[in-house]
């Protein structure tokens, strides 16, 4: 997976999947893109990068099921009264996490729970029931998709344009191979 430079074949099948026809015009631009790294103090991976830029930023149309959020916008379940996200803060996991299974005390969850949810990843969008879907911009796991929810963080095992591949194969979600 090179997060640096996009593949011409997986721009292609982006655009198929999403079957976006508007000349670009549903796209950030570049502009647009740089100026939300520069707030951010990030660099995007690739291909998503590209996609948001050139191809559509968000879509009704999954992945995920309730649609692909724009690049500076969160799900509308995402809630209010929520910390400030810091994105270019380090995403804090490399393995799977199941929270609610962890034996330590809460006082000692909270703070790391609340990176998971908040640091180093944007928001791709919810399957619904707080269920959501992020894609790592910085720290080991850059460039790869994480399922969030309130039990745990699950690491899909690909980048965007395999995420992206797998739900316009029609496969479940949970079988990332």
């Amino acid at each position: 997976m090179d997060t640096e430079h996009p593949d011409p074949a997986d721009l292609a099948a982006l655009r198929a999947a999403f079957d976006v026809d508007d000349g670009g015009e549903s796209a950030l631009g570049w502009d647009a893109v740089r100026a939300f790294e520069a707030e951010h103090g990030i660099v995007v991976p690739e291909p998503y990068r590209t996609f948001v830029a050139e191809i559509t930023d968000g879509s009704y149309a999954g992945p995920p099921d309730y649609g692909l959020v724009g690049l500076a916008e969160l799900p509308n379940d995402w809630g209010d009264g929520r910390p400030e996200r810091d994105l270019s803060r380090p995403f804090p996991l490399t393995e799977e996490w199941l929270w609610e299974d962890d034996p330590r005390p809460e006082e000692e969850i909270e703070p790391i729970l609340g990176q998971v949810f908040d640091h180093g990843s944007i928001v791709l969008g919810t399957d619904g029931c707080g269920m959501y879907w992020h894609l790592v911009v910085t720290g080991p796991q850059r460039g790869r998709i994480w399922n969030i929810c309130g039990e745990g963080a699950i690491p899909f095992g690909a980048g965007f344009a395999g995420w992206v591949a797998h739900w316009a194969a029609g496969k479940p979600w949970f079988d990332d191979e």
